[in-house]
Order: C-alpha cells, then structure tokens, then sequence
C-alpha cells in the first residue's frame, strides 16, 4: 500500500437515539480505530444538524486524544470564517500541549450549515462576513504558529502568549474546490480533498501540486483524500448499509433534516422514491473488503494520493465498528503500525 489510511467521523445521531450517544459512539470508534493503526481521526463540524452532533470540533478532540495513545487527533475541519485567528491558535495551541505531536488543525471556508446558521454564529448579526478575507485570516493564524505575523501587527505579542509545551498542531487545508487548492499551495500547507462531496477534484489536486510553495511546515505537496467507504462481509449487506445516508443526502436535498434513519426506514423510502437515488453523483465505495480496497485504490490513483481518509454516515454503531476492523484487516493496518 503506498499511502496512509484514516477515519472522518461526523458523529452521526441515528432514529431515535440521541447526540450523548453519538458521542459515545465516537468515542468509542476512535478508541478502536486507534488500536487497529489507522494514522488519523478527524472529527467534522456541522450545525443544527439533527442527524450529526459534531458541532464543535475543539471540544471534542481533547476526550479522543486522552481516550486514544497513538493515532494523530484532529478537526476536518475548523470553519475558520466563523471564529477569530487568534481564538483557533489558542485553542489548538492548549490542544497540542494536552497531547503533544498528536493534534491536526485541519482548516475550511465552507459554513457547516445553511446561510440562517452561519448568521447566527456570528457575534455581529448586523451584517455577513464577507467571504473574500480567508487568506488573511489563515496568514493570520499561521503567523501565531510561526511567530511570522509583522512586529508592527497590533496583535504580534500575542504570538507570545500562546500555551506551550506541545509544540503546534499540523495545519491542513480542506475544500472541495479550486479555491482550496489554491490556497493551500499558496501557504504551503498539506491539501485534504472531500471526495465524498465532490467527485471531480483530481484537476484540483494537480493545480495544487503545480503551482505548491514551500514552506517552514512542508517542503513537497502532501495530498490527502476523503472518500465515501462502507466494508461489509458481503457486498449486498455493504449496499444496505450505505441506504440510510443515500435517504439522509437525499432528504437534505429537498430541505428536509432528520436524523439518520434506519436500513429498513431507508430501505422502504429509496423503493417509494427511486428517482433519488439517480439524482445524486456523489461517490461511494460500497462492498466487501477486498471490493472496497480496490475502490479506494482507484481514487488514490486518480488523485496521487499520498493518504486517504474514510468516512462514512451509519445508524448501525456495530456495523460501522465492524466495518473499519474490516479495512483493517484487509489492510494489514496492525502490522504496518507495529513495525513502524
């Protein structure tokens, strides 16, 4: 295998269950994915969602990285736009000395949720924030890391008053557009491409790569990509598993929120509503083991891959568990980590 393996959770709350046991659920997928020897476990930020309760990263990144003693901890991401630079060093920067050398900051631009959300976490409500200021605010954030802000910025000494002893966390740009890429090879920073939301990004990976700029925190472009992957011992049950978050995406579509339904809830409504099935292009990497390894395969290839991340919205807590030990094993995970 020539790249690395890891996990997105987005905290999915299934029908009838609630966000704690989301919670607990994440809490205890990471321990596992820890002792399997996968690299990374990222937790994403969406709100007022009633089907994914990962609304604030940073709070929960500190109980997986205690609960965990390997893999690296991280958020995919921090919504820079709705929080100040020096807010998120801050908080990564008190992350990193909890956990040393083990805490992602991985960054995006997009809401996390519709335009009403995005207005109500702001603390000024008179007004949006425009749109065209990340890169200011990323430089922003990376001068605190790296002590570049310019001495006459009216907040250089607080690069100072950072908490220390863990070092700083590793910063990633995310996105699924050109944008992203950009940006990321502008200020020399790893790129995670989400795959799972849009399937066409192997130009955007190239773009990154081409025009890439070395930096104090990488020398040479480091892709990334996270896509849509379900393992189940066969691939009918695989195909099962993946209809509540077809019914959920589908749903979501039309405005519609609920939290994750079922396989037989889902089931039942895909068979009244075939059309919304063929409405989606959306990727996903469905099947047994050996099926999903080769799919997964193909998108690394199509990307140049240097890691992938897998991610996937499930009802079924026991499935989902089960499918990870399932890319573990095909992937001889357990091996690679105990010999490196």
């Amino acid at each position: 295998m020539s790249y690395r393996l890891s996990v997105l959770d987005q905290s999915p709350v299934a029908e009838g269950s609630d966000a704690s046991a989301a919670i607990r659920n994440t809490l205890e997928l990471a321990r596992t994915c820890d002792s399997l020897g996968f690299d990374r476990y990222w937790i994403a930020e969406h709100h007022a969602s009633p089907a994914l309760a990962g609304a604030a990263p940073e709070a929960l990144i500190g109980p997986i990285a205690q609960a965990t003693t390997r893999i690296r901890v991280g958020s995919g991401g921090i919504m820079l736009p709705h929080y100040s630079p020096f807010k998120v060093a801050e908080t990564f920067a008190l992350l990193s000395a909890l956990a040393p050398n083990r805490i992602d900051l991985g960054l995006g631009r997009a809401p996390g949720g519709d335009m009403r959300t995005s207005l109500a976490l702001q603390r000024d409500r008179s007004r949006r924030m425009p749109h065209d200021d990340f890169p200011n605010n990323l430089a922003e954030l990376l001068g605190y890391f790296e002590g570049t802000i310019p001495e006459d910025h009216a907040f250089a000494p607080l690069a100072d008053t950072l908490p220390s002893g863990g070092g700083t966390p590793e910063v990633w740009m995310l996105g699924s557009s050109m944008d992203s890429a950009l940006w990321a090879a502008e200020a020399g920073l790893p790129y995670c491409f989400a795959d799972f939301i849009n399937r066409d990004g192997a130009d955007m990976a190239k773009a990154y790569r081409d025009r890439f700029k070395p930096s104090v925190r990488l020398a040479e472009p480091h892709v990334m990509v996270a896509s849509w992957a379900i393992a189940a011992e066969t691939t009918e049950q695989a195909e099962a598993l993946g209809k509540p978050a077809a019914m959920l995406g589908a749903l979501l579509m039309r405005n519609v929120l609920i939290p994750v339904p079922s396989v037989e809830t889902a089931r039942e409504w895909l068979e009244a509503n075939p059309a919304a099935l063929t409405a989606r292009r959306r990727r996903a990497i469905l099947g047994t083991p050996e099926e999903v390894h080769a799919g997964v395969d193909a998108v690394a290839a199509e990307y140049g891959a240097d890691e992938m991340m897998l991610v996937n919205i499930m009802s079924d807590h026991e499935a989902r568990l089960e499918s990870y030990r399932l890319f573990a094993r095909e992937y001889g995970l357990a091996e690679r980590a105990e010999a490196a």
